[in-house]
């Protein structure tokens, strides 16, 4: 049984072979929150595709995205870590088949595999600057800024130039008022970079709206775009 993550892909075929017998595959449909805040990890996902948010929470409820995962990673990775409960709140905003995995078996595999811990070590570094770079890009930089390097990011983990995301959604991850996306999205649209329809934001021009973008599309794409070749055949 293949697998289009890109992690399990690139693992040597013994590493391979031996989780093999512990992934279940499993479906993640849109809107579902795969945890909460502080629930406990008893399984990790390598998510097959689609994307998934990892939101910072307020104590009053207010929520800003902090990373996205797709096919590049592994939700629950906080496990190999000794870790118990997760950072985040994780919520799928495309839906995906995923492979799961007990969390003490891949503590376990991560224990003993020096290869598969490789792997996992360099992609939660990744992951962590990630992290680091959106909190400078909510700190520093523009709407149109965000937006546009946030419509960058979908269109890569989903390969394709339209996004089904509603203003309201982009307005909730980003940690701003509505309008505020509105107003920058009109502008965008204005100058024929991308066209919304009906919740759907279909990219027209990539090299101009990663042109609008921050430097923080570039630094993240370093970050977390450059992924392990997959094992031979």
């Amino acid at each position: 049984m293949s697998s289009t993550n890109r992690l399990l892909a690139a693992l040597p075929r013994d590493q391979y072979a031996m989780l093999l017998p512990q992934l279940q595959r499993v479906h993640l449909p849109k809107g579902q929150v795969l945890w909460e805040l502080g629930e406990p990890i008893r399984y990790a996902y390598f998510p097959e595709g689609g994307m998934v948010s990892l939101l910072s929470l307020t104590s009053d409820g207010e929520m800003v995205e902090v990373a996205i995962v797709g096919n590049d990673g592994v939700l629950g990775i906080e496990c190999v870590f000794q870790a118990s409960t997760v950072s985040y709140r994780i919520m799928i905003q495309m839906p995906t088949d995923a492979f799961r995995i007990k969390a003490e078996t891949l503590r376990t595999a991560f224990d003993h595999h020096a290869d598969l811990r490789r792997l996992l070590l360099r992609y939660a570094h990744r992951l962590l600057g990630h992290v680091s770079q959106s909190a400078v890009c909510h700190r520093f930089h523009t709407v149109t800024q965000r937006l546009a390097r946030r419509l960058l990011m979908a269109r890569d983990r989903m390969d394709s130039d339209t996004v089904t995301l509603t203003q309201e959604l982009i307005a909730s991850l980003l940690g701003i008022p509505r309008t505020g996306v509105t107003m920058a999205a009109a502008g965008l649209q204005e100058d024929g970079i991308i066209r919304q329809r009906h919740g759907r934001i279909q990219i027209l021009d990539r090299r101009r709206l990663q042109a609008a973008a921050c430097e923080c599309y570039g630094a993240s794409r370093d970050e977390t775009g450059q992924f392990p070749p997959a094992r031979a055949s």
